[in-house]
């Protein structure tokens, strides 16, 4: 992620969040285990349960197989980053409850997801860690661990995993659809590895995209205990020799096969809180709700549709509708580049809004910025004796509003379909729009000379623009 601005996240509320994190499997069994602990539990020098005592972990978390003391290891582990156990006596390897046990049962809804944002970090942390498979072979005689010879590279692994957590984010909040679709993981690889202006991916960027894959396999694996994720891994019939028979006939077209994933709520709330940590502008809907109007219309501005509505409505629930009104119409003036959006943004707060707006609205009517948008509303509200508009006042809000769709949108096919309509409904258009005394009158002929697919009638709008540009020169 290159931009250091984000788009904005939907999170649920911090108290349903802190129960999710109290119900993530390693979190809970994590506080099991410290509420386990007595006097006769033993650690370590590096504070990890010493092994004769992993059995009796295991069973107090009701684990078995082959992993238990290896799920039960990782639980301690996690109890005492996180502070829910302390090391008492380091030489004895005494241990006791620690400060942040209590939080969980008592603490604030935002105190536990502190807690569970540094369990978060320890299972990261794990994640970017070899296999113990390679841990052991990279072993020497003296129980030192060679890492050169794991081709590992702690720095390198850790911001490979940062970037791939980075882009499902990106794809998580980048749509309406926040998070209700999962990501394939083979997708998810080649976002990292294959170059952005590659066509046709070699057969070399494909088999690095393959071992990715293998890797976030194991690390999604990690990962999902926390809560951090929803994960499907990899079918193991892929991973089989090629020569060996399936134990059950195969859909080689179904992507799931090849693992999905998905960032959960409270996985969304953890990743947004590391991102912004890290410097990024992570904002969150509702971060505007207690900021004034002017604050709000520009800090929508880059917002989809969807987001930027929710965060409207969180502003105005906060206020009579009134004041709200008149804040909103008083930071909609202005004659900077940014202003056209903050209009077209106020415009759409305002449709939120019931009668009780209507005063606010009638006192702008002759406002030469904010009348036009007044007309608009009251109309749609079916207020009587609305003023019809002066030619001038349609003109100026047909610039305003076609300039807005440009700062919004860009040269969108909704854009240009609106150009293309306004050239054809009204002939001489551009003889009298050239005239018309909005900054952004040169800039929006230009435009229109630009998108509209009738060569004459881009010519005339690029020889208004002309005209619009020398008159506001001169």
């Amino acid at each position: 992620m290159s931009d250091s601005s984000l788009p904005p996240v939907r999170l649920l509320s911090e108290a349903q969040l802190a129960r999710d994190a109290l119900a993530a499997p390693l979190l809970s069994r994590a506080a099991r285990l410290a509420r386990w602990a007595g006097p006769a539990t033993r650690v370590g020098a590096g504070g990890e349960l010493v092994e004769e005592q992993l059995p009796e972990a295991a069973e107090v978390l009701g684990l078995t197989g082959d992993d238990a003391a290896a799920f039960a290891s990782e639980a301690w582990r996690v109890a005492v980053d996180t502070g829910l156990v302390e090391v008492v006596d380091e030489e004895e390897g005494t241990v006791g409850a620690g400060e942040d046990l209590a939080v969980l049962t008592s603490g604030a809804p935002q105190d536990v997801l502190g807690v569970w944002l540094g369990a978060l970090d320890t299972v990261l942390a794990d994640a970017s860690v070899p296999d113990l498979d390679d841990l052991v072979e990279a072993m020497d005689e003296s129980g030192e661990i060679d890492l050169s010879s794991l081709d590992w590279d702690p720095e390198a692994e850790a911001e490979f995993l940062d970037g791939v957590l980075g882009n499902l984010y990106l794809l998580t909040v980048g749509e309406d659809t926040a998070g209700e679709v999962p990501v394939p993981l083979p997708a998810l690889a080649a976002s990292m590895i294959v170059p952005d202006d590659m066509g046709e991916p070699t057969d070399d960027v494909l088999e690095q995209v393959s071992d990715a894959m293998m890797r976030l396999d194991d690390q999604f694996r990690l990962l999902e205990p926390i809560g951090l994720v929803d994960f499907q891994p990899v079918d193991e019939a892929l991973m089989a020799d090629a020569d060996e028979e399936p134990a059950a006939p195969v859909d080689d077209t179904d992507i799931a096969r090849y693992g999905v994933v998905r960032l959960t709520p409270l996985g969304l709330y953890g990743l947004r809180a590391r991102l912004a940590e890290a410097g990024f502008d992570a904002p969150a809907v509702g971060d505007l709700a207690d900021k004034g109007a002017d604050t709000l219309l520009d800090g929508t501005s880059g917002f989809p549709p969807a987001a930027a509505q929710a965060e409207i409505e969180q502003w105005l629930a906060r206020r009579a509708v009134l004041p709200a009104a008149e804040e909103l119409l008083s930071a909609a003036r202005g004659g900077d580049a940014g202003a056209p959006l903050r209009r077209l943004h106020c415009q759409q707060a305002l449709s939120l809004v019931g009668a009780e707006a209507e005063p606010a609205l009638r006192a702008v009517l002759d406002d030469p910025e904010l009348g036009g948008l007044a007309r608009v509303w009251l109309s749609e509200n079916g207020a009587t004796d609305v003023p019809p508009p002066s030619e001038d006042l349609v003109f100026w809000l047909t610039i305003d509003t076609v300039a807005a769709q440009l700062a919004a949108e860009g040269n969108s096919d909704e854009l240009q379909a609106l150009v293309e309509g306004l050239a054809q409904q009204h002939s001489g258009f551009f003889d009298t729009a050239w005239r018309v005394g909005h900054p952004a009158t040169p800039d929006v002929l230009e435009a229109m000379g630009r998108l509209h697919p009738d060569k004459k009638i881009a010519k005339e709008a690029r020889k208004a623009a002309f005209k619009a540009r020398s008159q506001q020169a001169g």
